[in-house]
């Protein structure tokens, strides 16, 4: 993305003391961020400045003043374009299911698999569509004018979302090698950094803002992308879990995104909330097609193509910088944990997967039954009941995430950690009380 140039009658509202916050040090450990920013390609100029309501207030305001800003999309507008992207995932993914019986991609039974009848694989090109219908509904609205501004980046996300498809499309119709797979994750990666949507700058709690330069920042991207992929493609083990999972972060995301825009602490034209609410309703629009008993999987195309989704909108969440490599960058409210906790399900079981297998000295890609939810389901717990815990646990943790930056209030971290105990005594004692 090209570098901000801003005109002098903009550049007379900045105060010459503050610098960018995107290129800041905090001037102390945990100090919040203060100064001015510039939207990339916008022309507009914001100064945030963060205030204690009192000396005993845990939480912090921020009053942002700002000048005219590009038409943003209205919650109504994100709303009709995440419901277009379930519309077009619900009409396409039946005739997938005819492209899948064509293909031989199709599941069968076997000692590793829980269902018990041959199913579809290619869920995951009905959500493509969907996600491709957004995009196109949001570009001829006009409530996203900023953002489809910068061509490059949008055309980068688009076409990095149809290669890890790809990748996932041709590992579900003829077994790709688990080297040629991350070799294409790599790809998709790529195409993100290099057109825009990176990793550049983060904030570490207690450690101040660090700016990676283009290099470490795509390396960075990209790892940050196979992470999100194959945590996807690790939870994607029953009917509608996945889909299930990645909806509710993506909404928790999504209203992620508004509060920072609401604060304004989002540049216009940032792409996040768009791929938020387009993931949500690509998800939304599969599940009836993949609640227990499935009649269609997504197969490592959708799960691979979810994973990339969620990679986009935590890595374009933030502020920007005038870097050519111009992508995103660092957490406001909770940095770079907010991802981490609403994903808090999948991330978890990838990284016991990975110890798991360490200690079998197996391959990392050597599938097994460990998982959460066969765990779940050796506990007694059904299909749908294994699905429907691992659900709230995911929108639990989303709740731990975002609720204080709705409120700017921790107080409800009391009742979400009852409601955590209550949910993990289920978890482990229901079925034994059943029987």
């Amino acid at each position: 993305m090209p570098p901000t140039r801003t005109s002098t009658a903009r550049a007379t509202n900045r105060e010459p003391s503050s610098p960018s916050t995107s290129r800041r040090p905090a001037s102390r450990p945990g100090a919040s961020p203060t100064g001015v920013r510039t939207s990339p390609g916008s022309g507009t100029t914001a100064t945030t400045r963060t205030v204690r309501r009192s000396p005993d207030a845990p939480a912090t305001v921020r009053r942002t003043e700002r000048g005219p800003r590009p038409v943003q999309a209205s919650v109504a507008t994100h709303l009709v374009v995440g419901l277009v992207a379930a519309v077009a995932t619900t009409v396409t993914v039946p005739l997938s299911r005819s492209l899948a019986h064509r293909v031989g991609a199709v599941a069968a039974p076997d000692e590793r698999r829980i269902h018990v009848r041959p199913t579809p694989t290619l869920g995951g090109l009905g959500m493509l569509v969907g996600f491709v219908a957004a995009f196109a509904a949001a570009a001829i609205s006009g409530g996203y004018v900023a953002t489809f501004r910068s061509v490059l980046e949008v055309g980068g996300i688009l076409v990095a979302a149809v290669l890890m498809y790809a990748v996932g499309f041709l590992d579900d119709v003829r077994e790709m090698s688990a080297p040629a797979k991350i070799a294409g994750t790599v790809l998709a990666g790529s195409v993100l950094a290099l057109t825009g949507t990176s990793l550049v700058v983060f904030r570490v709690p207690f450690a101040g803002f660090f700016v990676l330069s283009p290099d470490l920042a795509a390396f960075v991207t990209v790892v940050w992308v196979i992470g999100m992929t194959n945590a996807i493609n690790l939870i994607d083990g029953l009917d509608g879990l996945a889909a299930g999972i990645v909806a509710i972060a993506s909404v928790a995301f999504f209203v992620y995104t508004l509060q920072l825009d609401d604060a304004g602490l989002l540049a216009p034209g940032n792409p996040a909330p768009l791929v938020a609410v387009a993931t949500a309703g690509c998800c939304l629009g599969f599940l009836p097609h993949n609640l227990h008993p499935a009649r269609t999987f997504m197969g490592d195309g959708g799960a691979l193509l979810l994973g990339l989704l969620l990679a986009t909108a935590t890595i374009a969440v933030g502020g920007r910088t005038r870097d050519p490599f111009s992508g995103s960058t660092f957490f406001f409210f909770a940095p770079l944990v907010i991802p981490l906790v609403i994903l808090g399900v999948p991330v978890s079981d990838t990284l016991f997967a990975i110890i798991r297998r360490a200690r079998r000295r197996s391959g990392l890609a050597t599938a097994d039954k460990g998982h959460l939810h066969h765990r779940l389901m050796d506990l007694g717990h059904g299909q749908r009941r294994s699905v429907a815990i691992l659900w709230a646990w995911t929108a639990l943790l989303s709740a731990v995430a975002v609720y204080p930056t709705v409120t700017g209030s921790g107080d409800a971290f009391v009742l979400l950690a009852l409601a955590g105990c209550a949910l993990l005594l289920y978890t482990y004692f229901h079925p034994g009380l059943r029987r």
